[in-house]
């Protein structure tokens, strides 16, 4: 009885493998309208500055109510800040959360990153309460520094 058992198992074991798991299409976000006149930019730093490796970077914004992500009130946004990116994530899909994408979804209005000594870019990247960029996206200009 027992060789019977393992081969039962054994088949819906195979059964299972060979059937194909159903491609899933990664999700698709409708992106929120941008208030009219909103805008993000960096206070500081300053375009062309030098910095220690400790960089505090403080964000702006008009034209739009920074809220934490927990709110999802419409109309507001919270700020990421995207690190040596030269492509904004995709307009439908939520920004990445990594090194080089960090998330503010407390609502924060500055931090102070750690970055290595060279050549770096900043700039704000506003999301709504899913992560998801405003169409068309608010963000600001790109500043460069130069960490020592």
């Amino acid at each position: 009885m027992r060789p019977i058992l393992l081969l039962a198992m054994a088949s819906v074991l195979a059964a299972g493998i060979a059937v194909a798991a159903p491609q899933v299409e990664p999700l698709s976000f409708v992106p929120q309208k941008a208030p009219e006149g909103a805008r993000v930019f960096i206070v500081s730093p300053k375009d062309g500055d030098t910095v220690g490796q400790d960089v505090h970077v403080v964000f702006g914004a008009e034209g739009i109510l920074i809220a934490p992500t927990s709110g999802g009130a419409s109309a507001t946004g919270h700020h990421h800040l995207l690190i040596d990116q030269s492509e904004w994530p995709l307009l439908d899909q939520p920004i990445p959360d990594n090194e080089f994408h960090r998330h503010y979804g407390g609502g924060q209005t500055e931090d102070t990153i750690r970055l290595e000594p060279g050549t770096h870019t900043l700039q704000l990247d506003l999301g709504d309460g899913r992560h998801v960029q405003f169409d068309p996206p608010i963000v600001s200009e790109v500043v460069t520094i130069h960490v020592k």
